[in-house]
C-alpha cells in the first residue's frame, strides 16, 4: 500500500506521515527533504540557487548524508530548497529515487507536494494536509526557535506566504491536492487528532 500525503509547510504532513509510516510499519520518506539536501548543497558549495544546470547535477549525485544534516532544517535551507524545486531537471533527477521508494513491498509513506500528482498518481491512499497560514508560521516559528535560530514571527509568516505562492504557481508539480485526495485541515487539531482522522480515511479505503 502507497500512502502519499501533500501538503504545504509546516502544515504537519510530516508527523503525520511518520506516524502512519509506525502504524503500518511502513518505510517514510520525506521527500522535502531531498530537495533541501540539493539546496543545503548548493549553499555550501557556494552555487547560484537559479542555476539549473548547476542544481540538477548536485540533485543526480547527492550525498544522501546530507539528509541528516542538522543545517537541513534552517529557514535559509527552506527557502533553498523551495528554489532549486522549481526547476524541472531537478525535479526529474529526484523522481527515480522517490518513484523506487515508493515501490517497495509492502509498501510505503511518502510526504511532499506532488506526491499524489506527480510521483505516485496511482497511491492507493491520497491525503493532502493543511492548515492557515498564520497557524503554520506559528508552528514553523517555534520551532526554528527551539533550533536556536533568531527569526521573528512576521518574517516567518512573510516567507511562509512567498513560499506557499512559488510551490502553487510554478511549471512543474505544483502544490495543489490530487482530485481524489481526501483533505484535513490540522489548524484546530493536534497531532493525535489529525492521524486519528487519517486512520479512519484509511480504514474507510482498505474495507
Amino acid at each position: 500500500m502507497i500512502i502519499a500525503i501533500d501538503g504545504p509547510a509546516a502544515s504537519g504532513k510530516g508527523n503525520i506521515a511518520r506516524q502512519l509510516g509506525g502504524h503500518f510499519g511502513y518505510p517514510h520518506l520525506d521527500t522535502g527533504a531531498l530537495y533541501r539536501a540539493v539546496g543545503l548543497a548548493m549553499l555550501q558549495e557556494n552555487r547560484n540557487i537559479d542555476d539549473s544546470d548547476a542544481a540538477a547535477k548536485v540533485a543526480e549525485n547527492l550525498p544522501l548524508e546530507l539528509l541528516d544534516a542538522a543545517e537541513i532544517r534552517t529557514a535559509e535551507v527552506g527557502e533553498a530548497a523551495s528554489k532549486v524545486a522549481v526547476h524541472a531537471a531537478v525535479r526529474k533527477a529526484l523522481r527515480g529515487f522517490q518513484e523506487r521508494f515508493a515501490g517497495q513491498s509492502p509498501g510505503a509513506v511518502l510526504d511532499g507536494r506532488d506526491i499524489g500528482t506527480v510521483i505516485c498518481p496511482h497511491a492507493d491512499v491520497k491525503l493532502f494536509i493543511t492548515a492557515t497560514v498564520e497557524i503554520r508560521a506559528t508552528r514553523r516559528h517555534k520551532e526554528l526557535l527551539a533550533r536556536g535560530e533568531r527569526i521573528i514571527y512576521a518574517r516567518v509568516l512573510a516567507d511562509l506566504k512567498v513560499r506557499d505562492q512559488r510551490d502553487a504557481t510554478r511549471k512543474e508539480g505544483p502544490l495543489r491536492p490530487a482530485d481524489d485526495a481526501f483533505q484535513i485541515d490540522t489548524s484546530d487539531l493536534d497531532i493525535e487528532a489529525a492521524v486519528a482522522a487519517a486512520l479512519t480515511f484509511i480504514t474507510s479505503q482498505r474495507t
